[in-house]
């Protein structure tokens, strides 16, 4: 087990990119598309909370990494929000 929390956090990046470009070369459906998409957001939120957390050392400052933590959420959200918006029109 790695010890090291810099490690830990490039693993989780190397295998949450790599799901998140396993997800974008997969030929999905047409109709779980959109899910393919929110997958890859989604993954790729979390690896900003990674980068985050570990990297920019949030995790010493409670109240900095909350602010980043909305921001970045509402962020993705509008993100999504762009992303199936040509679906349902």
């Amino acid at each position: 087990m790695i010890r090291d929390p810099l490690l830990r956090a490039w693993g989780a990046l190397i295998g949450l990119s790599l799901g998140a470009t396993a997800i974008s070369l997969w030929h999905w459906p047409r109709e779980v598309e959109a899910g393919a998409g929110m997958l890859v957001l989604s993954l790729a939120w979390l690896k900003a909370r990674i980068i985050l957390t570990t990297y920019l050392r949030l995790d010493a400052a409670p109240f900095w990494r909350r602010g980043f933590a909305i921001s970045l959420g509402v962020f993705c959200l509008l993100l999504l929000g762009l992303y199936l918006l040509p679906g349902l029109l």
